[in-house]
């Protein structure tokens, strides 16, 4: 996400005097996603299955292109709701390549598909993909002591994300490399990558403190 060159801290201030990841400077509805949902832990299995599918969407894009068309997302995939996504067959492909309000690209939609049908044999495994997801999350002593616009500098994987990704390509799952793993580990708060000095940080990491870790049910 440290895609400005601009900023040397990594960081901007606003009019307001709210200081940000400088990612985010881009738009109103930008600041808004990186103050309130970037790096908040997330239970959810919804959500946790679009983020995943969205970050795939993702690749070759920016992710602001991505979060503008998230609203047509959702009603083009049924919420994605991983059963209702699950049965979507040929003629759903073909409705949704014709979709303007979204990425129209054929192999993303199949894997979204596929993926859908994947994340069911997940949730039937683990109890829940949320139980699957937070198995990966980073030991605290793996991570830097701070989170700097320097340590982060290069950085678009980690063991987990690697890990992640190896895991769901041997399950089946596609467009889940490992450094769309890691954003996805970003976004959802396996990792808290709010800069030092961003306003945002502090309330990520309280959410996560307030987290309890999904746990996993065995199927049967």
């Amino acid at each position: 996400m440290l895609d400005d060159t601009t900023a040397p801290t990594g960081l901007f201030t606003d009019d307001s005097q709210v200081t940000r990841c400088v990612w985010c400077r881009a738009t109103p509805h930008y600041q808004h996603y990186h103050d309130f949902e970037w790096g908040v832990p997330v239970h959810n299995d919804e959500r946790l299955f679009e983020k995943i599918c969205l970050e795939g969407f993702q690749a070759g894009l920016s992710w602001l292109t991505i979060l503008n068309k998230r609203e047509a997302f959702r009603k083009a995939f049924a919420d994605f709701d991983m059963d209702k996504v699950a049965q979507f067959d040929d003629n759903d492909i073909k409705r949704l390549v014709l979709d303007a309000g979204i990425v129209r690209h054929r192999g993303k939609i199949a894997s979204t598909i596929n993926n859908a049908q994947r994340a069911q044999e997940l949730r039937k495994e683990f109890g829940s993909l949320a139980a699957y997801f937070w198995q990966f999350e980073p030991q605290a002593t793996t991570r830097p002591s701070q989170i700097t616009r320097q340590t982060l500098t290069g950085v678009t994987t980690s063991p987990e994300s690697i890990a992640l990704s190896k895991d769901l390509r041997k399950r089946g799952w596609s467009f889940v490399g490992p450094t769309t793993m890691y954003a996805f580990m970003q976004a959802m708060g396996l990792v808290n990558d709010h800069l030092e000095g961003c306003g945002a940080r502090s309330r990520a990491f309280a959410a996560r403190t307030a987290f309890t870790v999904p746990r996993v049910v065995a199927s049967g």
